[in-house]
């Protein structure tokens, strides 16, 4: 009886691990969490942040260039027993250490410039840490609803599959007592195999999105994601079309700002070639202490604390200069246009997004009475059928034109969405 149980025992313990294995790889997020995780999870995301890390840290190295540098030494020096001689009399030169402390600091125009540019990088990556935090969230969005919507499609032909499958039984009874023919059954039967096709391609199709989204989120490859949102509840017409209602500000989108703080930064790049002509100024403290390690009588000439200080201009050095400035103002002007051009394309695009949108909900309404339609008839010609009174060719053209507008109008639903979080994206909602 002991070994049963133990064997018992250990069976329930391995599907007991098993069970928490598969708890532990399963993923389940509504739209909203699905975007802060992507946000805390992403690894590009996590790459732009790092990039904020690494412009504050040259910033810091630029200010450090700028404050007192500080350094510490000691030296020890034996001439082993020689003696100078000077005016008749022998200096005795006995062994002796040096402690010297050294303070010094340097200002140029090029730090100043510098400091100031460093900040403008550091804006920069800032800007397009929100940028990149944005695409993630409009990714996510797009694949979320995406995901949804093709599932939905695989519902709509399950359906279909289902009342085939009704016919095609039917049908073949009614061939066996001779009251249908058939090829009619047969065409049914080919029908029934052209669905059952399409729900599988659909399905490899949903299985690509979902790895996507995977990526998206920057989870575990063999992690299991469960959608807990609906794609009718997610899906807002009325809020979607709110949109069109939103002046387009360009200062708010991050493109345009990142193009701004380029424009600045090239602005800079002039002042940092300007101030080339600009003097260096320096001052240093230095603290020496010499001890000898002997009694006998020795002349010290080194001063124990020594303060300087010095300007240096740069007086000449070709054209050199001349062409460095006269190239970055050139840069600068073509970032100006590039600004002025990018701000036009801006404001093209926010009005063909906006056309795209109210395209994208005129189609969308069209597709979905388009539907509503197209199932009815598809009712009416099966009921038909049941009785005698319609084809299988019919019910065949029927139920071709339902599948074809199912996929119109989630194809419709699919270019609302994508219309939506374009223009989100766009106005940095």
């Amino acid at each position: 009886m002991k070994q049963p149980l133990l064997i018992v025992t250990l069976f329930l313990g391995l599907c007991s691990m098993a069970y928490a294995q598969e708890e532990e790889n399963t993923l389940s997020l509504s739209l909203e969490e699905a975007r802060q995780y992507a946000v805390q999870h992403n690894k590009t995301l996590q790459n732009a942040s790092l990039d904020v890390q690494i412009a504050e840290a040259n910033r810091w190295q630029t200010i450090s260039t700028m404050l007192p540098q500080v350094s510490a030494s000691y030296d020890y020096s034996n001439m082993c027993g020689y003696e100078m001689e000077m005016m008749g009399m022998k200096i005795a030169m006995p062994p002796y250490g040096t402690l010297g402390m050294t303070a010094s600091v340097a200002l140029t125009g090029a730090q100043i410039v510098g400091l100031q540019m460093q900040k403008i990088a550091l804006n920069m990556s800032e800007i397009s840490l929100k940028k990149n935090e944005q695409d993630i969230r409009s990714s996510v969005t797009t694949i979320y609803m995406s995901i949804l919507a093709m599932e939905s499609t695989v519902d709509l032909l399950d359906q279909n599959l289902e009342n085939l499958k009704k016919l095609h039984e039917m049908t073949a009874k009614a061939v066996t007592i001779g009251v249908a023919e058939q090829t009619s059954a047969d065409q049914l039967l080919v029908q029934v195999a052209t669905m059952e096709t399409s729900i599988n391609s659909t399905k490899r199709s949903l299985e690509m999105l979902y790895n996507s989204l995977i990526l998206q989120l920057g989870c575990k490859v063999n992690t299991k994601l469960v959608l807990t949102d609906k794609v009718d509840n997610l899906l807002n017409v009325e809020e979607t079309m709110n949109l069109l209602n939103t002046q387009f500000d360009l200062e708010n989108n991050y493109n345009y700002q990142l193009l701004n703080k380029n424009l600045e930064l090239s602005k800079k790049q002039v002042l940092a070639e300007e101030v080339a002509f600009a003097p260096t100024i320096s001052a240093f403290y230095q603290y020496s202490n010499k001890h000898y390690f002997s009694d006998e009588k020795t002349m010290d000439m080194t001063p124990p604390n020594v303060v300087g200080a010095s300007v240096s201009i740069p007086l000449w050095k070709s054209w050199q200069r001349m062409s460095n400035i006269k190239e970055a103002k050139i840069s600068y002007n073509k970032t100006a246009n590039t600004l002025e051009t990018s701000k036009d394309g801006l404001l093209v695009q926010d009005k063909q997004l906006r056309y795209n949108l109210t395209s994208a909900y005129e189609t969308y309404q069209t597709q979905e009475s388009n539907l509503d339609v197209t199932k009815r008839v598809f009712e009416n010609i099966s009921i038909k059928f049941e009785h005698g009174a319609a084809s299988s060719m019919e019910v065949t053209n029927a139920s071709t034109n339902l599948v074809a507008a199912q996929s119109s109008y989630i194809n419709a639903m699919l270019q609302l969405i994508t219309a939506k979080v374009e223009l989100e994206v766009l106005l940095n909602k």
